[in-house]
């Protein structure tokens, strides 16, 4: 039976990517991926649990290269909720995978976050945003306060006075981060051997990052949101449900995986259950997903 993904690495070069799991999400398939009803994942019953449900993944990248320590993305925080219909998310383990890799919160130098929603900003302070989200509480202060914290400047200007449940909580993300966020733009290296690369869609300022490391002619792309699971390698069209601009999303996703029919070249999907590093083999009847493992 699939799971959620646990702790793995891929070296590039000296350049290590390491996934850090925080948490995990449970989901009615059908309703997150409504293209897929009814009857879409009868030939993709292996991503799914003993219950019918699709078990998302969530955590952070941790890119160590030369003395640089950078984060991608920061999971759900401490949360256990349910969306009735939709999905339970649980999570608040990112900071014990983080002290197995020997690192604290204050060795980490910079946090790029690939888009705003919930599950992408949670261990941003030490409040978590959530429904549950306790009245009252405040955070008292960045978790990785050494880091700078680095997003597109469209998705910074998206979510600024605006209170949809999947985005960042004002309390717990946005005000905190207010005098501290800067912004990165499609291109530009942020780390050595770390790129943006502009894929938007899911959210107005998505972003991936593409890796390369020093003597190896490979490289590794953090997807973000721009899959959230594997099955999406072969049925690209099955948009999400919380994709911003679906049309934009199915775009951006199809050149990407047209970019990707390189055995040199690496996924990393922070949602896939299982595996979370493989790559996309060239179509004989359609595409289909290779794990790294």
């Amino acid at each position: 039976m699939v799971q959620p993904a646990s702790r793995a690495q891929v070296r590039l070069g000296a350049t290590t990517v390491t996934f850090l799991p925080d948490g995990h999400a449970s989901v009615v398939p059908t309703a997150v991926f409504p293209a897929s009803a009814p009857t879409g994942w009868a030939t993709h019953s292996e991503f799914l649990d003993a219950d019918g449900r699709l078990p998302i993944s969530i955590g952070s990248f941790l890119v160590r290269t030369g003395d640089r320590v950078v984060l991608v993305d920061l999971g759900l925080g401490e949360v256990d909720f349910d969306v009735p219909g939709l999905a339970s998310f649980k999570g608040g383990s990112l900071l014990r995978s983080l002290a197995a890799e020997g690192l604290a919160p204050e060795d980490v130098d910079t946090v790029v976050y690939t888009h705003l929603h919930h599950d992408h900003v949670g261990w941003t302070t030490d409040v978590a945003p959530a429904p549950t989200l306790p009245e009252g509480r405040v955070p008292s202060g960045l978790t990785f306060a050494n880091a700078r914290h680095l997003v597109a400047e469209a998705e910074w200007r998206h979510w600024k006075g605006t209170s949809e449940i999947i985005g960042p909580d004002a309390v717990a993300v946005r005000d905190p981060l207010a005098d501290r966020v800067g912004f990165v733009a499609d291109g530009q290296e942020i780390a050595p051997g770390v790129r943006v690369r502009a894929t938007p869609g899911h959210a107005p300022g998505h972003q991936s990052l593409v890796v390369t490391g020093d003597g190896d002619d490979r490289r590794l792309i953090i997807l973000g949101d721009v899959m959230h699971c594997q099955v999406q390698v072969a049925e690209s069209r099955w948009g999400f449900l919380f994709d911003d601009a679906p049309e934009e999303a199915l775009a951006t996703r199809e050149s990407l995986l047209a970019d990707l029919e390189d055995e040199r070249t690496l996924l990393a999907g922070g949602h896939f259950a299982g595996h979370v590093f493989g790559r996309v083999l060239p179509p004989v009847a359609r595409r289909a997903w290779s794990s790294a493992a």
